[in-house]
C-alpha cells in the first residue's frame, strides 16, 4: 500500500513543503529511506522502529520504501521521524488516508515514543499557510512559536500514540491559539539600563542619535572609558519592536535554535556580542547547511563588537557587503548530485 504525508524542510530561513511517501511491498523486511537524506534522516528508521513497537502498536514487517520529494534537495535533521511513523501507520490501515489530507506533520521521535522539538517551527507554519493546509501538527514545545501564523490550525501533541488517536478521530483536541498582544504586553524587563549611566553626555547624546536613526557606532577610548558598559545598554532606548520586526526576528532565532516553549514571539530585541575570536561563517552565516550567522541573529537588534582590532582581517571583510548594502548574500554550494 502506498500513503502520504505532508511535512516541512527549512532552507535558509525559508521553509517548503515536503511530501513523505511511504510504500509497503511484499518481500524480505527492508526500510530503505530515498530522497536525497543526510546521515540524522536515514537513523529515522531505528527511532521510527522502535517508537512504533514501544508505543504498543504493529510495525509492518514488509518491504518498506520510504521517499522524501522534492528529491533533489538534500534532508536533514530529525523532524521526519513523526511523518514517516505517521506513514507506515496510514499505510497499513491503522489512520485513515483521509486525516492526512491538508495537514503537516513534524517530529522527533524518542524511543518510547514521545515527540521532541525541531527547530523553524515559524518558518514551517508561514510555508505551510502558503501552501495551503489548514492543519499543522508539531511538539508541544513549538506548537506556541507557530500558532503565532492565524491562517493554519496547530495543535500541540506529545507523544506518538496521541498522534494516532487524534487523527483517527478517536481524541478531541481544540488548536492552540496565541494572543500577540498578551505577548507584546508582559516584555520582559531587561537587566540593564542605559538611564544608569551617569555623565558621559556627549557619548550618551552620540548613542541617542545612532539609536533615533539607526547608524552603526565606533567607539574609540582607553580602557575603562565606559565603552561596552554603554554599548551594552543601547538595546534599551531603542523603539518597541513591531509585529512584523517580531516575525522576522523569531523566524531568525527560530532556525537557529534559540526559540523555546515559553517564547512563542521574539519581542525584544536582540543584542548579540560574539567573541573575536569567532570564524567568518559564524558571523555572516552559511555553511554546507545554510545557517543564520551572528549578522542576522542581530537583525533589528544591536550587534556589539568588543575589541574590533582583534578580530581576524578575513572577518572583518566579510562585513563590508553589509555595512554598505543593508543586506547579506551568501553563495549557496552546490547542489549535491545522486549518483
Amino acid at each position: 500500500m502506498l500513503a502520504k504525508v505532508f511535512s516541512s524542510a527549512v532552507l535558509g530561513i525559508d521553509a517548503y513543503i515536503v511530501e513523505v511517501e511511504v510504500d509497503l511491498a511484499p518481500g524480505l523486511p527492508t526500510f530503505a529511506v530515498v530522497g536525497l537524506p543526510d546521515a540524522s534522516v536515514k537513523e529515522s528508521r531505528e527511532r521510527v522502529k522502535a517508537a512504533v513497537q514501544n508505543s504498543g502498536l504493529d510495525f509492518p514487517v514488509r518491504r518498506i520504501t520510504v521517499n522524501l520529494a522534492p528529491a533533489d534537495i538534500r534532508k536533514e535533521g530529525s523532524a521526519y521521524d513523526l511523518p514517516i511513523a505517521v506513514g507506515l501507520l496510514c499505510a497499513t490501515g491503522v489512520i485513515p488516508a483521509s486525516a492526512l489530507q491538508a495537514s503537516v506533520l513534524l517530529g522527533e521521535l524518542s524511543l518510547d515514543g514521545r515527540v521532541k522539538p525541531i527547530r523553524g517551527a515559524l518558518c514551517i507554519a508561514l510555508a505551510a499557510e502558503r501552501a495551503g493546509m489548514t492543519r499543522l501538527i508539531l511538539p508541544r514545545e513549538n506548537a506556541a512559536e507557530a500558532a503565532v501564523m492565524p491562517g493554519i490550525a496547530v495543535y500541540p501533541v506529545d507523544t506518538l500514540p496521541q498522534v494516532v488517536e487524534f487523527l483517527s478521530g478517536r481524541l478531541h483536541q481544540e488548536a492552540l491559539r496565541v494572543d500577540l498582544q498578551a505577548a507584546f504586553a508582559h516584555v520582559p524587563s531587561a537587566s540593564v539600563d542605559f538611564a544608569e549611566v551617569k555623565g558621559q553626555a556627549l557619548v550618551k547624546r552620540a548613542l541617542e542619535v545612532a539609536a533615533a536613526g539607526g547608524h552603526n557606532v565606533l567607539l574609540l577610548g582607553p580602557p575603562g572609558a565606559g565603552k561596552s558598559m554603554l554599548a551594552r545598554r543601547l538595546t534599551t532606548i531603542l523603539p518597541a519592536m513591531s509585529l512584523a520586526e517580531a516575525l522576522e526576528t523569531t523566524r531568525i532565532h527560530s532556525v537557529a535554535g534559540l526559540t523555546g516553549a515559553r517564547t512563542a514571539v521574539v519581542t525584544t530585541r536582540p543584542f548579540r556580542a560574539p567573541h573575536h575570536t569567532i570564524s567568518d561563517v559564524g558571523l555572516i552565516g552559511g555553511g554546507q547547511v545554510p545557517m543564520p550567522g551572528e549578522v542576522s541573529l542581530a537583525h533589528h537588534g544591536i550587534l556589539f563588537l568588543d575589541e574590533l582590532p582583534e578580530f581576524r582581517r578575513h572577518v572583518l571583510e566579510v562585513l563590508r557587503q553589509p555595512l554598505e548594502e543593508s543586506l547579506i548574500c551568501i553563495q549557496s554550494p552546490e547542489r549535491p548530485k545522486s549518483l
